[in-house]
């Protein structure tokens, strides 16, 4: 089997049309894991392996690759980078050891390029820049440099310099040993006291190795950002960058003989239908046979990829990324073995749109749900709602996102569908405490269970509490209390996806107070038909809507935080518009001949923000929105039609 002992998972991000697809393309050809560059305009790449991925030129689900530099086995994951799939990024970067951020030579630092740093900089991932393109014209690598330190913010040392930049003569050189020497003591000395205690004492000291090996251990705390520039097209600067990423980033040994430890982190279809699990083992091994999941499913199969081929396996390692088959029960993001110690939460915005979808031929409204819900495996985020009519409702980004969605049911299912209007996905939240109770028995109660629930508002999420005795669980049915609470916390939390007013009810406790059940021997206060599990699950929403009726509940519209990065002379026009669409400015500040404002609107308003933006600025301003979070409507609150009375 062929194993290196030193492995490195590198994730390579950018702004759309940054050029990260040709770098890995260039990266694997280099490496010899591919014999000819594909190229994204023609639809030859390797990562790109969907259809409307080629069409589009877009990476729109991570892929995986694998290449061998000096004695590292890399494995590089190519991510989305419309804003559409940031949800897609941000699963990714819980597995890698380091990361490259691509920037265009031409376009610079882009919308999406601060949200990447943003989240790179959250989860402390280890960072090299490449700035591509500069052999286009129009590059610019020293503006880009400058934008780089005003726009992210971060302490970034150019490793390599451009000559000839703009031009298809393009190449890269090291720059000046003494400026190289004073611009990486200038950079490292703030973070190292030894460093700059030596550096006083005797200049001398500070050798380049020294320097190299404070770099390195700098970077791999994300404590700086060594900066490569090159031509992804041409493979200028690659040679130096591709040294950099086994000499920066922290390439690890491999952990076998340790705890198994691994994540999924994306989840895909077989061509049989079959659920494929993507994991990155962090030590120790996973077998085929072994169980996970609770003991619920087994491991059938395993491949690795290696050297440019998925090779079937008995085991993936630590280090490894492997594809597992077996695993019904998998979702994304969960933990195989032991669980990593993850001291930085993971932040996933919600989707904050909502598009009803129906077949086109009526006779597949079955087969469309089926294959929806196989969607929603591959991205948790999702979500798929029945409408009364009988339509689907899909939770959405972006637009898109519609577009990948019609695109893969016709592809892959046959399935040719409409989409129609796009509305604001609002949620319901408690408005005070609220409870209500069945008994059994009751003129009220249908069914052969009692419960009481309780509802209050909570200050983020969702939790639910059992306050009962055992002696009032039917543990003939569920077997054990533990079972009983997450049996109900199931039920609670599917009758919460429709409030009063229709919407999602978040931020909520929800306190089971009392249970009951009845059996046909039982005592006179029991006796009757044997309750089952459906009693209990079909009694939950009768019960918690009137606990929510009783708390009361107020809509929430999804928000926005805006940043336009502008010419300073269109600040007037700029904030005459953010009032038009509702926006409350929250910042303003200049730089130099630029102004940067900072608002906060309804999502709903951000596409619109954007159309009209170019107008206002003469095509110069740049926009970047991210979810901030939800806010009571104002005004009569919106309602959706619920599928349960």
């Amino acid at each position: 089997m062929w194993l290196l002992s030193r492995a490195l998972n590198l994730g390579i991000l950018a702004h759309v049309d940054a050029g990260k697809t040709t770098l890995t393309e260039r990266l694997l050809f280099e490496a010899g894991a591919i014999g000819a560059i594909g190229r994204v305009d023609d639809g030859t790449t390797l990562t790109d392996s969907l259809d409307l991925e080629r069409r589009r030129g877009i990476t729109i689900r991570s892929a995986v690759a694998s290449l061998v530099i000096d004695d590292v086995s890399v494995n590089i994951i190519d991510t989305p980078g419309h804003p559409d799939f940031i949800a897609e990024v941000d699963r990714v970067l819980g597995v890698l050891d380091g990361a490259v951020l691509v920037i265009s030579a031409v376009e610079g630092v882009q919308p999406q390029t601060r949200v990447l740093m943003r989240a790179l900089q959250r989860l402390r991932v280890p960072t090299l820049m490449f700035i591509n393109k500069i052999d286009r014209g129009g590059a610019d690598v020293d503006a880009v440099l400058r934008g780089i330190e005003r726009r992210l913010a971060v302490r970034a040392v150019p490793l390599t310099r451009a000559v000839g930049a703009g031009t298809r003569a393009a190449a890269t050189v090291e720059p000046e040993p003494d400026r190289l020497h004073s611009a990486l003591v200038e950079a490292l000395v703030d973070e190292d006291d030894a460093l700059f205690e030596a550096y006083v004492a005797d200049p001398a000291r500070v050798t380049p190795a020294r320097l190299r090996a404070a770099l390195a251990e700098q970077t791999a705390k994300s404590l700086v950002y060594p900066v490569y520039v090159g031509s992804a097209m041409t493979g200028t600067g690659t040679a130096e960058f591709m040294g950099g990423l086994v000499g920066l980033l922290p390439v690890a040994e491999r952990d076998d003989r340790g705890p198994r430890s691994g994540r999924i982190f994306k989840i895909e279809r077989g061509t049989g239908g079959e659920k494929i699990a993507y994991v990155r083992m962090f030590s120790g091994a996973l077998r085929v046979r072994d169980r996970v999941h609770h003991d619920e499913d087994k491991v059938t199969g395993i491949s690795v990829f290696e050297r440019g081929a998925w090779v079937r396996r008995g085991a993936v390692e630590a280090g490894d990324i492997g594809k597992l088959w077996g695993l019904a029960h998998v979702r994304i993001g969960e933990q195989i073995g032991v669980h990593q110690d993850d001291t930085v939460p993971h932040h996933f915005a919600p989707p904050t749109l909502e598009a009803r979808i129906t077949p086109d031929r009526h006779e597949q409204h079955v087969a469309l749900r089926a294959a929806l819900t196989q969607l929603v495996e591959q991205d948790p985020l999702i979500n798929i709602r029945s409408e009364p009519s009988g339509e689907v409702a899909v939770s959405l980004y972006g637009e898109v996102q519609k577009e990948v969605i019609e695109a893969t049911l016709a592809a892959d299912y046959g399935i040719a569908v409409t989409f129609r209007e796009t509305t604001p996905l609002y949620i319901e939240r408690p408005a005070g405490a609220g409870a209500a109770e069945e008994t059994l028995n009751s003129a009220t109660n249908p069914f052969h269970a009692a419960i009481g629930l309780r509802v209050e508002p909570a200050a983020t999420g969702f939790a639910f509490r059992l306050d009962v005795g055992y002696q009032s669980i039917p543990l003939y049915v569920f077997g054990t209390v533990g079972e009983f609470a997450s049996a109900m916390e199931q039920y609670v939390r599917a009758a919460l996806q429709e409030g009063l007013y229709g919407w999602a009810v978040n931020d909520c406790l929800v306190t089971m107070t009392s249970s009951n059940y009845s059996v046909a021997d039982g005592p006179p206060s029991r006796r009757g038909p044997t309750s089952t599990a459906a009693d209990f699950r079909k009694l939950t929403p009768l019960v918690l809507m009137r606990a929510l009726h009783n708390a009361g509940t107020y809509v929430c519209e999804p928000m926005s935080r805006a940043r336009i990065d502008a010419p300073a002379a269109s600040v007037g026009s700029i904030l005459a518009m953010l009032a038009r669409q509702g926006a409350a400015v929250r910042a303003q500040s200049m730089h130099g001949q630029d102004v940067s404002i900072e608002a906060e609107l309804p999502a709903a308003e951000v596409q619109a923000l954007q159309s009209r933006l170019p107008a206002v600025t003469n095509g110069d301003g740049v926009l970047e929105s991210a979810f901030s979070g939800y806010q009571p409507v104002r005004g009569e609150p919106p309602t959706r039609h619920r599928m349960r009375p």
